[in-house]
C-alpha cells in the first residue's frame, strides 16, 4: 500500500470481517468503511432492537474516527443504510444525539437487505486530524 494510504483497524473495535480497513486516511480525508451492529468483542447484534444496532453502529463509525485521529466534529459526509425506511425517524433521532451539533451531508439509503441480517449500515467520509 502507499505510504501516503494510511489503513487503521482500532483494538477498540471487533477486526474486520473481510479484506479491508475500517478507516483509510489519504489526502487529509479519513473514509470509514461501512460499519455494522457489531460489538467490540464481535458479538453481532442483528437479533437486537433497531435502536440498539444503530446506536452501536455509529458507535463503531466514532470508534474508527479516533482510531484514525480524528472525531465526529469533522465528519463531512454519512450514509447510512436501513432495511426499512419507516425507521428513518427512529434513526434520526439517535443520530441527532450523537452527532450533537455537526451537520455533515447526509443520505439515508432504504436497502432491502443486509449481511447477517442486521437493519443498518453506516459509511462516513472525515476530515483527517484534529479540530
Amino acid at each position: 500500500m502507499a505510504s501516503d494510504i494510511v489503513p487503521t483497524n482500532p483494538d477498540t473495535m471487533a477486526a474486520p470481517g473481510g479484506h479491508y480497513s475500517h478507516a483509510v486516511t489519504a489526502n487529509g480525508f479519513v473514509f470509514i468503511a461501512g460499519q455494522l451492529p457489531i460489538a467490540p468483542d464481535g458479538s453481532k447484534l442483528s437479533d437486537a432492537p433497531f435502536e440498539r444496532q444503530a446506536q452501536q453502529t455509529l458507535d463503531n463509525v466514532a470508534a474508527a474516527l479516533t482510531g484514525a485521529g480524528t472525531t465526529i466534529d469533522r465528519l463531512v459526509q454519512v450514509r447510512v443504510y436501513v432495511t426499512d425506511i419507516k425507521l428513518w425517524p427512529a434513526f434520526n433521532a439517535i443520530y441527532a444525539q450523537w452527532i450533537g451539533t455537526a451537520r455533515p451531508a447526509r443520505a439515508v439509503v432504504p436497502v432491502p437487505e443486509l449481511h447477517y441480517g442486521f437493519k443498518i449500515e453506516v459509511e462516513a467520509v472525515a476530515l483527517a486530524g484534529a479540530s
